[in-house]
Protein backbone atom coordinates (compact mmCIF):
# COMPACT_ATOMS: atom_id res chain seq x y z
CA UNK A 1 0.00 0.00 0.00
CA UNK A 2 1.25 3.47 -1.14
CA UNK A 3 -0.54 5.34 0.25
CA UNK A 4 -2.80 5.59 3.99
CA UNK A 5 -6.47 6.03 2.56
CA UNK A 6 -8.83 8.01 4.93
CA UNK A 7 -11.82 9.45 5.24
CA UNK A 8 -11.46 13.32 6.63
CA UNK A 9 -14.35 15.63 8.07
CA UNK A 10 -13.94 18.85 6.67
CA UNK A 11 -17.19 19.96 7.57
CA UNK A 12 -16.94 23.62 9.07
CA UNK A 13 -13.54 23.40 8.75
CA UNK A 14 -11.04 25.88 7.06
CA UNK A 15 -9.08 24.56 3.86
CA UNK A 16 -6.39 26.46 2.19
CA UNK A 17 -6.81 27.09 -1.40
CA UNK A 18 -4.08 28.63 -4.08
CA UNK A 19 -4.33 29.18 -7.26
CA UNK A 20 -7.36 29.89 -10.13
CA UNK A 21 -8.40 28.42 -13.13
CA UNK A 22 -9.97 25.17 -13.82
CA UNK A 23 -8.10 23.19 -11.47
CA UNK A 24 -8.54 25.15 -8.61
CA UNK A 25 -12.22 25.64 -9.77
CA UNK A 26 -12.57 21.69 -9.63
CA UNK A 27 -10.76 21.53 -6.23
CA UNK A 28 -13.29 24.35 -4.36
CA UNK A 29 -16.15 21.98 -5.90
CA UNK A 30 -14.55 19.12 -4.16
CA UNK A 31 -14.00 21.36 -0.78
CA UNK A 32 -17.89 22.69 -0.73
CA UNK A 33 -18.94 19.07 -1.67
CA UNK A 34 -17.74 18.05 1.92
CA UNK A 35 -18.91 20.86 4.16
CA UNK A 36 -15.07 22.49 4.05
CA UNK A 37 -14.63 26.64 4.09
CA UNK A 38 -12.13 27.81 1.74
CA UNK A 39 -9.94 30.44 2.31
CA UNK A 40 -7.01 32.33 -0.27
CA UNK A 41 -3.92 31.68 2.24
CA UNK A 42 -2.95 30.64 5.60
CA UNK A 43 -5.19 31.12 8.21
CA UNK A 44 -5.36 29.87 11.92
CA UNK A 45 -7.05 26.36 12.62
CA UNK A 46 -6.87 25.76 8.80
CA UNK A 47 -6.92 22.10 8.16
CA UNK A 48 -5.49 20.91 4.61
CA UNK A 49 -4.16 22.90 1.57
CA UNK A 50 -4.70 22.87 -2.02
CA UNK A 51 -2.20 24.52 -4.23
CA UNK A 52 -3.44 25.00 -8.35
CA UNK A 53 -0.85 27.00 -9.79
CA UNK A 54 0.62 26.62 -13.58
CA UNK A 55 4.53 27.59 -12.60
CA UNK A 56 6.18 24.58 -11.09
CA UNK A 57 8.81 27.31 -8.88
CA UNK A 58 5.46 28.68 -7.72
CA UNK A 59 3.45 25.99 -6.83
CA UNK A 60 7.03 24.55 -4.85
CA UNK A 61 7.32 27.67 -2.93
CA UNK A 62 3.76 27.94 -1.94
CA UNK A 63 3.59 24.38 -0.95
CA UNK A 64 6.48 24.67 1.11
CA UNK A 65 5.33 27.92 2.52
CA UNK A 66 1.87 26.25 3.70
CA UNK A 67 4.06 22.66 4.72
CA UNK A 68 5.97 24.99 7.19
CA UNK A 69 2.75 26.06 8.62
CA UNK A 70 2.09 22.06 9.59
CA UNK A 71 -0.34 21.74 6.73
CA UNK A 72 -0.74 18.48 4.57
CA UNK A 73 -0.46 19.81 1.16
CA UNK A 74 -1.66 18.85 -2.07
CA UNK A 75 -0.42 20.07 -5.12
CA UNK A 76 -2.34 19.66 -8.44
CA UNK A 77 -0.76 17.64 -11.24
CA UNK A 78 2.55 17.26 -8.92
CA UNK A 79 2.34 13.83 -6.91
CA UNK A 80 6.01 14.68 -6.10
CA UNK A 81 5.17 17.77 -3.92
CA UNK A 82 2.09 16.07 -2.74
CA UNK A 83 1.95 15.03 1.14
CA UNK A 84 -1.60 13.17 0.17
CA UNK A 85 -3.99 13.07 -3.21
CA UNK A 86 -7.40 13.25 -3.91
CA UNK A 87 -9.02 9.72 -4.92
CA UNK A 88 -11.67 9.49 -7.61
CA UNK A 89 -14.76 9.49 -6.07
CA UNK A 90 -18.12 7.16 -6.18
CA UNK A 91 -20.73 9.18 -3.63
CA UNK A 92 -24.04 7.13 -2.53
CA UNK A 93 -24.27 9.56 0.72
CA UNK A 94 -23.36 7.86 3.10
CA UNK A 95 -21.30 5.63 1.29
CA UNK A 96 -18.31 6.50 -0.26
CA UNK A 97 -15.75 4.72 -2.10
CA UNK A 98 -12.39 6.31 -3.28
CA UNK A 99 -9.93 5.14 -5.46
CA UNK A 100 -6.64 6.10 -5.61
CA UNK A 101 -3.18 5.55 -7.77
CA UNK A 102 -0.96 7.21 -5.39
CA UNK A 103 -0.62 10.59 -8.15
CA UNK A 104 0.38 7.59 -10.51
CA UNK A 105 -2.55 8.05 -12.86
CA UNK A 106 -5.42 9.89 -12.07
CA UNK A 107 -7.23 8.58 -15.83
CA UNK A 108 -6.53 5.12 -14.32
CA UNK A 109 -8.60 5.93 -11.21
CA UNK A 110 -11.57 7.67 -13.15
CA UNK A 111 -11.89 4.85 -15.38
CA UNK A 112 -12.47 2.44 -12.26
CA UNK A 113 -14.59 4.93 -10.83
CA UNK A 114 -16.92 4.67 -13.96
CA UNK A 115 -16.90 0.34 -13.92
CA UNK A 116 -18.32 0.96 -10.45
CA UNK A 117 -20.20 3.74 -10.60
CA UNK A 118 -22.30 1.54 -12.95
CA UNK A 119 -22.40 -1.52 -10.51
CA UNK A 120 -23.85 0.04 -7.75
CA UNK A 121 -27.33 0.90 -7.43
CA UNK A 122 -28.31 4.86 -6.79
CA UNK A 123 -29.70 3.71 -3.06
CA UNK A 124 -26.79 2.14 -2.15
CA UNK A 125 -27.12 5.21 0.73
CA UNK A 126 -30.02 4.06 2.02
CA UNK A 127 -29.73 0.89 2.77
CA UNK A 128 -26.82 2.08 4.92
CA UNK A 129 -28.69 4.00 6.40
CA UNK A 130 -31.07 1.84 7.01
CA UNK A 131 -28.87 -0.59 8.96
CA UNK A 132 -27.90 2.12 11.09
CA UNK A 133 -31.72 2.63 11.73
CA UNK A 134 -31.73 -0.63 12.47
CA UNK A 135 -28.91 -0.63 14.82
CA UNK A 136 -30.58 -1.05 18.31
CA UNK A 137 -32.74 -4.01 16.76
CA UNK A 138 -29.57 -5.60 15.47
CA UNK A 139 -28.20 -5.51 19.53
CA UNK A 140 -31.16 -7.26 20.70
CA UNK A 141 -31.01 -9.73 17.91
CA UNK A 142 -28.06 -10.38 18.84
CA UNK A 143 -26.40 -9.43 22.07
CA UNK A 144 -23.11 -10.93 20.74
CA UNK A 145 -20.82 -8.74 18.71
CA UNK A 146 -19.67 -11.37 16.63
CA UNK A 147 -22.81 -13.27 16.16
CA UNK A 148 -24.44 -9.79 14.80
CA UNK A 149 -21.19 -9.13 12.52
CA UNK A 150 -21.60 -12.80 11.05
CA UNK A 151 -25.61 -12.08 10.50
CA UNK A 152 -24.67 -9.03 8.95
CA UNK A 153 -22.04 -10.10 6.16
CA UNK A 154 -23.86 -13.16 5.85
CA UNK A 155 -26.82 -10.55 4.56
CA UNK A 156 -24.46 -8.63 2.76
CA UNK A 157 -22.91 -11.09 0.71
CA UNK A 158 -23.73 -12.00 -2.59
CA UNK A 159 -27.05 -13.36 -2.93
CA UNK A 160 -28.03 -12.55 0.38
CA UNK A 161 -31.45 -11.45 2.28
CA UNK A 162 -29.25 -7.39 1.72
CA UNK A 163 -27.28 -7.98 -1.09
CA UNK A 164 -25.72 -4.65 -1.72
CA UNK A 165 -25.94 -4.39 -5.64
CA UNK A 166 -30.34 -5.32 -4.77
CA UNK A 167 -31.59 -1.54 -5.65
CA UNK A 168 -34.53 -2.44 -2.93
CA UNK A 169 -32.36 -3.75 -0.44
CA UNK A 170 -33.00 -0.75 2.13
CA UNK A 171 -36.70 -1.85 1.58
CA UNK A 172 -35.96 -5.29 3.02
CA UNK A 173 -33.94 -4.92 6.01
CA UNK A 174 -36.90 -4.90 8.82
CA UNK A 175 -38.15 -7.99 6.96
CA UNK A 176 -34.45 -9.84 7.29
CA UNK A 177 -34.76 -9.00 11.05
CA UNK A 178 -37.58 -10.83 11.64
CA UNK A 179 -36.59 -13.93 9.43
CA UNK A 180 -32.84 -14.24 10.00
CA UNK A 181 -31.54 -16.98 11.49
CA UNK A 182 -29.08 -17.54 14.07
CA UNK A 183 -25.75 -17.30 13.41
CA UNK A 184 -23.72 -20.27 11.79
CA UNK A 185 -21.80 -22.87 13.97
CA UNK A 186 -17.86 -22.76 14.13
CA UNK A 187 -16.58 -23.68 10.56
CA UNK A 188 -12.65 -24.61 9.43
CA UNK A 189 -11.06 -24.15 6.26
CA UNK A 190 -7.95 -25.14 4.93
CA UNK A 191 -6.26 -23.02 2.45
CA UNK A 192 -3.15 -24.53 0.82
CA UNK A 193 -0.76 -21.67 -0.59
CA UNK A 194 1.06 -22.45 -3.65
CA UNK A 195 3.10 -19.33 -3.76
CA UNK A 196 4.49 -16.51 -1.81
CA UNK A 197 2.97 -14.02 -3.45
CA UNK A 198 -0.76 -12.90 -2.32
CA UNK A 199 -1.43 -12.11 -6.33
CA UNK A 200 -1.08 -15.67 -6.82
CA UNK A 201 -4.13 -16.40 -4.27
CA UNK A 202 -7.03 -18.35 -6.11
CA UNK A 203 -10.22 -16.23 -6.07
CA UNK A 204 -11.77 -18.80 -3.16
CA UNK A 205 -8.62 -18.62 -0.42
CA UNK A 206 -8.66 -14.50 -1.39
CA UNK A 207 -12.80 -14.90 -0.57
CA UNK A 208 -12.11 -16.77 2.56
CA UNK A 209 -9.28 -14.45 3.44
CA UNK A 210 -11.66 -11.23 3.22
CA UNK A 211 -14.35 -13.60 5.28
CA UNK A 212 -12.57 -15.42 8.10
CA UNK A 213 -12.95 -14.76 11.71
CA UNK A 214 -9.96 -16.09 12.79
CA UNK A 215 -6.47 -17.03 11.04
CA UNK A 216 -4.26 -20.41 12.58
CA UNK A 217 -1.09 -20.48 10.59
CA UNK A 218 2.66 -21.61 10.84
CA UNK A 219 5.29 -19.00 11.45
CA UNK A 220 6.79 -18.50 7.99
CA UNK A 221 3.25 -17.52 6.57
CA UNK A 222 4.46 -14.33 4.74
CA UNK A 223 2.86 -11.09 6.21
CA UNK A 224 1.94 -10.21 2.36
CA UNK A 225 -0.77 -13.10 2.58
CA UNK A 226 -1.85 -12.31 5.79
CA UNK A 227 -2.13 -8.53 5.13
CA UNK A 228 -5.21 -9.54 2.37
CA UNK A 229 -7.51 -11.09 5.33
CA UNK A 230 -9.69 -8.74 7.16
CA UNK A 231 -7.78 -6.16 9.59
CA UNK A 232 -10.04 -7.26 12.33
CA UNK A 233 -9.73 -11.30 12.12
CA UNK A 234 -7.50 -12.94 14.49
CA UNK A 235 -4.29 -13.97 13.94
CA UNK A 236 -3.09 -17.19 15.30
CA UNK A 237 0.58 -18.85 15.13
CA UNK A 238 0.24 -22.53 15.10
CA UNK A 239 1.40 -25.44 14.43
CA UNK A 240 -1.58 -27.29 13.22
CA UNK A 241 -5.30 -26.68 12.70
CA UNK A 242 -7.18 -26.02 16.04
CA UNK A 243 -9.32 -29.13 17.26
CA UNK A 244 -12.10 -27.29 18.03
CA UNK A 245 -12.20 -24.20 16.38
CA UNK A 246 -13.90 -20.59 18.00
CA UNK A 247 -17.05 -19.40 16.71
CA UNK A 248 -17.68 -18.29 12.91
CA UNK A 249 -14.95 -19.08 10.08
CA UNK A 250 -11.30 -19.89 11.29
CA UNK A 251 -8.76 -20.69 8.47
CA UNK A 252 -5.80 -22.76 8.65
CA UNK A 253 -3.18 -21.51 6.11
CA UNK A 254 -0.19 -23.63 4.99
CA UNK A 255 2.66 -23.72 2.64
CA UNK A 256 1.84 -26.53 -0.27
CA UNK A 257 5.81 -26.91 -0.09
CA UNK A 258 6.28 -27.18 4.06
Amino acid sequence: MEQLPIFLNLRGRTVVLVGEGEAADAKARLIMRAGGRIVPGWEEGATIAFVALADDAEARAAAEALRARGLLVNVVDRPDLCDFTTPAIVDRAPVTIAIGTGGASAGLAKAVRQRIEALLPARLGALALALHTARAAMKARWPAASDRRRAIDAALASGGALDPLDGDAADKVDAWLVAATDAAPSRLEIIRLTGLDPDDLTLRAARLLGEADHLFHPADIPVAILGRARADAVRHVAEAPPTVPPPGLSLWLERADG
